[in-house]
């Protein structure tokens, strides 16, 4: 297996890819205790690279590694999504103004809007999964135009929770009609040179995201198990 560069993956980043992907899909469910030994054979690996990967994953809030009890995943917290979404809406929204700022052209700004076309046709066709990853690509995005590294760094370190979160409420939440249209004001602004737009827009589309996710998980207790 190799990565995005074409070199082979170590153990470790392996263990670090497969484990993220089953808590994010549910498949290492919230709440659930695992020993290391059950982990490595499940990835048809040794200890190591799993006790590795899950100390990787204990930084991006994942899961809790806990002495001799094993690995912890952890639930999705609402007051974990306040604090996140709080810190996100801010970084965001400075991307937004500092991206508006830069004169852009439309074709740098095309990756912008292939993920809003991207999450129209998942809309119009009701593929949610699909409409996630192309929320996915344009946040990133947004977040690279503003051109701060560290800026990136962090929003990076807080987007597999936020990623695990929506997971969790993207079936139960209304059709995210609001959220693309949303994205599309944000991009007008930054095509457009209006930071002071696209700074307000993003902020107000974070505000709404926070508290849609919250008040589903509040409501449903999908935090409680």
């Amino acid at each position: 297996m190799k990565n995005e560069t074409g070199k082979a993956l170590s153990n470790t980043q392996r263990a670090v890819r497969d484990l993220r992907r089953m808590i994010l899909t549910g498949e290492l469910a919230a709440g659930t205790d695992h020993l290391e030994t059950e982990l490595a054979e499940q990835l048809g690996m040794s200890r190591t690279p799993v006790r590795e990967a899950a100390l990787m994953l204990e930084s991006k809030g994942l899961l809790e590694m806990r002495p001799r009890k094993g690995v912890r995943i952890l639930p999705v917290s609402p007051d974990d999504m306040r604090e996140i979404y709080d810190i996100l809406t801010e970084l965001e929204s400075l991307a937004a103004e500092r991206a508006a700022q830069a004169g852009f052209s439309e074709q740098d700004l095309q990756p912008l809007a292939d993920s809003i076309a991207q999450m129209d046709r998942a809309i119009g066709e009701e593929d949610l999964e699909a409409w996630a990853k192309a929320d996915d690509l344009f946040h990133r995005e947004l977040v690279r135009l503003g051109g701060n590294r560290r800026v990136e760094s962090i929003v990076s370190m807080m987007s597999d929770q936020v990623r695990r979160a929506r997971a969790s409420t993207l079936f139960i939440r209304p059709l995210p009609v609001k959220s693309n249209e949303d994205h599309r004001a944000v991009y007008t602004a930054i095509r457009d040179g209006k930071p002071e737009v696209a700074r307000d827009r993003h902020r107000q589309h974070r505000l709404h995201a926070k508290s849609v996710i919250i008040d589903i998980l509040e409501k449903h207790r999908l935090n409680k198990l």
